[in-house]
């Protein structure tokens, strides 16, 4: 009996000598006692935001997909149709659009290189795949006119884009408006539908026909 009591003594010393120690060591290695308690850590908001965009942007194929589903980031083939305003060709537009995954845009147009073929935009996610996107081509020409051989200098325009990513991640649909811009002052407003498929590895020129 008085062995077994000799036994839980030092049982109690070592309990206690460890609830001394522990926080000292922790202190001393520069954490904090709080963070030692499971039930007082929490993961901030901000944090788990930019924990779940690494994630996103890791594993992704060709495609754009990762395991949180479909993503808009890649290379694009869009057609755009205008529906409304000063008659134009169709196509209005046959371009190849980068969406990078920090929110910036860029454009390679279809349109003549002395017309600004290459312009740049922003976007945010506003829903279940739906997006939204700023885009503004910056100050090209109009070739209808001019003495120069590459025409007349023109303000620019703003292109605003309301987009729904398809299911698989693979194209998307939507509607656009165009607002032409000369000193300063909104011009032409064309308004239409865009169709997007997506650009892979396996794309092969004849199909952006």
């Amino acid at each position: 009996m008085r062995s077994i009591y000799a036994k839980f003594v030092v049982y109690l010393g070592v309990l206690a000598m460890a609830a001394v120690m522990v926080p000292g060591a922790l202190a001393e290695c520069g954490i904090s006692t709080k963070l030692a308690k499971p039930s007082n850590w929490s993961l901030q908001r901000g944090q788990a935001h930019l924990q779940m965009v690494a994630q996103q942007l890791e594993g992704r194929d060709d495609t754009g997909r990762n395991e949180f589903g479909p993503s808009i980031v890649g290379l694009w083939h869009v057609v755009f149709t205008s529906l409304t305003g000063p008659p134009v060709p169709q196509p209005f537009d046959n371009s190849l659009v980068v969406w990078h995954s920090d929110g910036t845009e860029i454009m390679n147009s279809s349109r003549p290189a002395q017309d600004g073929n290459f312009c740049l935009g922003v976007w945010i996610q506003t829903g279940p795949r739906s997006y939204f996107l700023n885009h503004l081509p910056w100050q090209g020409n109009d070739t209808s006119g001019g003495t120069s051989g590459i025409g007349v200098a023109q303000d620019g325009a703003q292109l605003t884009e309301q987009i729904i990513l398809s299911p698989d991640g693979n194209s998307y649909t939507g509607q656009f408006k165009l607002v032409g811009y000369s000193g300063g002052t909104a011009g032409p407003t064309f308004t239409g539908t865009l169709k997007a498929t997506r650009v892979t590895v396996t794309t092969a020129f004849g199909e952006l026909l």
